[in-house]
């Protein structure tokens, strides 16, 4: 017999995630964690400056660290881009309960999400933002691939807006669920 809504369910309104919204915080908090990554190849290059110092090894190491930077940042833009992520950017519905959160882009089609599949969440000024779980050692590559992977690993999550849900209780119970769930304190 299949299950009907749950009526204890928060139901949001449609929501398109903005790419360059998506962007600009998935920079954000990337960079912000991991700002010092740019400092390695700056030191590196410019140890050869501190023993003969020559402005073709200062000007060298300021190249090498604007092409990482712009090369770490081209990463986490890449989230948009792909069509792994293409779920995230689709106008879609939440229909948030206890055991999940679902995404729907219509009544027929959706995907579920279980709590056990979000590693985080942060109630900022403008909503929500649900930080996915990382892949585990398992699903990652062995050898230095996956010491790569683990290291520059791309922020994935969700971002649901104050003025999607439809009540002030909706917001209640959405921060009642988080805390339920050790998400959010």
């Amino acid at each position: 017999m299949a299950q009907g809504p749950n009526p204890l369910a928060i139901r949001t309104k449609k929501y398109q995630q903005d790419k360059n919204d998506y962007t600009r915080m998935a920079l954000v908090q990337a960079w912000g964690k991991t700002w010092w990554h740019a400092l390695i190849p700056l030191v590196l290059f410019l140890l050869p400056a501190v023993f003969s110092f020559s402005w073709w090894w200062v000007a060298g190491a300021i190249i090498i660290t604007l092409l990482f930077v712009l090369l770490r940042s081209a990463q986490v833009m890449s989230v948009t881009q792909v069509e792994q992520g293409s779920p995230l950017f689709e106008k879609l519905t939440y229909e948030v309960d206890q055991r999940q959160i679902l995404l729907r882009r219509n009544e027929r089609e959706g995907m579920a999400l279980t709590w056990d599949m979000i590693e985080r969440a942060q109630k900022k000024n403008e909503g929500y933002m649900l930080w996915l779980q990382p892949p585990s050692d398992a699903q990652l590559p062995s050898g230095w691939k996956g010491w790569v992977a683990r290291t520059f690993q791309v922020p994935v999550f969700i971002h649901m807006p104050f003025r999607i849900f439809n009540s002030p209780n909706d917001l209640k119970l959405m921060d009642s669920y988080l805390r339920r769930k050790n998400l959010i304190s």
